[in-house]
Parts: C-alpha cells; structure tokens; sequence
C-alpha cells in the first residue's frame, strides 16, 4: 500500500464524481462568502448621517448578533449535516442566505437590518460542517490533508473576491448594491449545486473511498439509515465526547478572534489609518484573503508531505508567526505598504492553522461518520471566538488604542499555540480495516 495514493485514479467515473463534487462543494463555501462580507465593507456608507447614521455601538451590537447566530447555526447545522446529509441542509442554508441579503439590501432601519444579519449568520452557518463531512465521503485520509488544503481555499478566495466585488457596486451604485450583486451570485451557484453534488459516492452506485484506495476505513460501526440521508446518533455521540475534537474546538475558540477582527473592522480600521474610501478598504484589505489559498494549500501537503498527516506541527510554527505580526502592526508606519504587507502576512500564517483545526483535523479526529458534527462543535467554539473578534475593535479600540487591540489578539493567538504544542505527534486511531486491494469500484 502506498503512503499517500494518486489524486487522480483509473476509474474515470469514480473521479469524475470525486472531482466534481470537490469543484460543486467548493465553489458553494466561496460564494457564501459573497454574501458574509457585504455588510463588513459597507459599513463605511451605512456610518454616513445622509445613508443611515449607524454608530460604531449600532455596527458593533449587529456584528454580535449576527456571530452568536453563526455560532449556534454552526453546533445545529452539524448534528444536521450528519443526521440529514448535506445536500439537503447546504441548499436549505444557501437558498436563506440569499434571500437575507436580498433583505438587508432593502432595509430602511437599523433594527430591520440589524435582524437581517443575524438570519445571514444563521444561513451562513450551514455551510462549513456539512461540506466538509461531503468532501471526506469521497477523499481518503491519506490524501485529506493535500485535498483539504486546496478544498480549504474556498473561503480565503471567496474572501478575496467578496470584498472587492462588494465594495465596487456598493460604491459604483450605492450601498444596496454591495448586498444584492453578491445575493445574485449564490443564487447561480444553488443552482450549479442543486444539479451537480451528491453526499457520497454510494449515492451513485460507487463503493467507498477506503474500498477505492484499498485504505483503512476511519468511521465507527454505524448502520447507514438510507440512500444519501446520514445514519443514526451514534456517531454523533462519538464525536461529542471526543477529547480531541473538544481540544480542537477550544484551540479553535482561541484562533478565530483574529480572522473575524479583521473581517469586520480591517476596511474601516484602514478608512481610518489611511483615509481610504470604500473600494480602496475593500481592495486593500483583501490582500489578507489574497495570501489564503497560498497558506491553507501549503499548509495541508506539507502536514501530509513532511509531517505525515500530522496536522499540528504545521498549526503552531504559523501561529506562532501570526502572533509576531500582530505585535508589530500598528507601530508601523500608516502607509499602504506597511499595513497591505502585515494584512498579507496575517493571512499567510493564519489561514493554514485555520483550516488544518476547522476542517482537515476535525475530519480526520471526527471520522467519516462523525465529521460533520465534529467539524460543528468546532466551528460552534471558534465561531463564539469570532463574538469576541468582532466585539473587541467595536466596544475596546477607544480605550485601548488599535495596538491595544492587536495586542489583545496575538494573545489570544498564543494561547491557541500553547494548548496544540502538547499534541504535536497525535494522529487519529484506525478502528476498522478496508480491503487492501480494492476488487473494483462498484459494488456487486
């Protein structure tokens, strides 16, 4: 058996599927981002007394709501996703989001608009875990970390594409417009997904990924209930009391500050330092999601390259780097240089960690049938983390100063470290064997 088996297999049919759902789910996670951001940049139009007066207390309250929301969808959408598959609960999750922004692009109030995005964090949370759960279904372990490292540039381009997109209409045309072109977009994107994915490849009369590569089979003995519709609780139960997946989501609790921080307040933080104007923020603080699929592609083949699916090592040394260019930051000089470059490094170190504890780790720890509510109950954590990246620049930037606040971050940076060094050489447990030459790849 090799150590790590070929991406691309013999069978045209089996990796057709494969890579077709690899491109569909994809492609579903960057477009939910189109619609996160729109609020985020156009918060530089709302603040103005002509558009709708909104003060840093109203935008910092409405980024609460809308983390909190996200938190809670995170836990629900991940016991979900394992129990009801997730093509039901994606499409479901897309179809809200869509129509929230619709919403908030309409909005005349505060409170209107205020609720709206507490449904948009909702909506969004359905995406991540049960994604996640549907890549695992048709990539092996021994490959996961390479697959998910390139799956997992998903939200650092749809990042990257989100912001600009919105910032340009919202300021070409008005601010509505940051909120409805990016809804147009999902919309397309439902669709593609509506006719393309499918939860594993047994939904298409195709034998497991494990049976495929000849692997060991990483999942508990759990009874599949039907075609595509997840199985009964006891994985779910599983991966609730994994101590692993709980260290995960802690470390992840700890990690997230940081990439909600500068989602929510980077653009404005930039307006401020810089006197940019909306379309500027937005460009040049997406030079933070520009270096994201960089860092999260890296970080997943190297964790399987070098460290042999290890996915801890890699997750500390970046951490550790972001904690040193957050110290440094604001003591720079503000000019676009400085603070794109520190924007760019930020992301260079922080992405990799981020999606090593949020998806290949918590897939891997999780189990095949586990890996959507383990991803759930981490993403639920860093997700309550986020509560605090959006709610520290807004209530403690006047007291404390923007050092204040990136000093506050790189600490809890280096907690998130301190708790993954102890586990830097654990890998998951077999439990179950799987043939070590696959007889073909349909059963029968």
């Amino acid at each position: 058996m090799k150590n790590t088996p070929s991406l691309f297999g013999s069978d045209r049919t089996y990796e057709r599927w494969r890579w077709q759902v690899f491109a569909l789910t994809w492609l579903a996670y960057a477009g939910f981002y189109l619609t996160r951001k729109s609020f985020w940049i156009a918060k530089i139009e709302l603040q103005k007394p002509e558009v709708m007066g909104l003060s840093q207390a109203h935008m910092t309250w409405i980024d609460i709501g809308n983390q909190v929301a996200y938190a809670g969808g995170q836990f629900v959408w991940g016991l979900a996703g394992d129990r009801f598959g997730a093509r039901r609960v994606v499409l479901l999750g897309m179809l809200g989001s869509v129509l929230a922004a619709v919403a908030m692009g309409m909005s005349t109030g505060v409170i209107l608009l205020g609720v709206c995005f507490g449904l948009q964090g909702l909506f969004q949370a359905s995406g991540w875990a049960p994604l996640a759960k549907n890549v695992s279904a048709f990539f092996s372990r021994r490959e996961r970390g390479t697959v998910m490292g390139l799956w997992c540039t998903n939200y650092a381009i749809g990042g990257l594409i989100a912001s600009p997109l919105a910032g340009y209409f919202g300021q070409r045309f008005g601010w509505r417009y940051a909120f409805l072109v990016p809804a147009g977009v999902l919309a397309v994107i439902w669709l593609l997904f509506w006719w393309g994915q499918r939860n594993r490849p047994e939904d298409v009369g195709l034998v497991s990924v494990e049976k495929y590569h000849g692997e060991v089979e990483m999942k508990t003995e759990t009874p599949v209930r039907a075609k595509g519709a997840g199985q009964d609780w006891s994985a779910v139960w599983a991966a609730l009391a994994n101590p692993m997946v709980l260290l995960l989501a802690a470390v992840y609790f700890f990690l997230k500050p940081t990439r909600y921080a500068i989602f929510a307040w980077g653009p404005k933080y930039l307006h401020e330092r810089l006197q940019t104007d909306m379309t500027q923020s937005g460009v040049l603080s997406a030079l933070f999601e520009l270096a994201g699929p960089l860092s999260v592609l890296l970080g997943g083949v190297i964790s399987d390259r070098v460290f042999r699916s290890r996915r801890i090592p890699v997750a500390v040394l970046c951490l550790l780097g972001v904690a040193a260019v957050l110290f440094a930051m604001d003591k720079l000089p503000a000019t676009q240089l400085s603070l794109g470059t520190c924007l760019f490094l930020i992301g260079l170190f922080l992405y990799a960690p981020d999606s090593l504890v949020s998806g290949t780790a918590a897939v891997d720890f999780g189990t095949k049938d586990g890996a959507a509510t383990a991803a759930g109950i981490i993403n639920c954590a860093g997700s309550v983390g986020a509560v605090l990246g959006v709610g520290i620049p807004g209530f403690l930037q006047q007291r404390w100063g923007w050092d204040g606040v990136f000093m506050a971050l790189a600490g809890t940076i280096l907690v998130a470290a301190g708790l993954l060094l102890p586990k830097w050489n654990v890998l998951p447990v077999p439990v179950v064997m799987a043939e070590t030459k696959p007889e073909g790849t349909r059963p029968g």
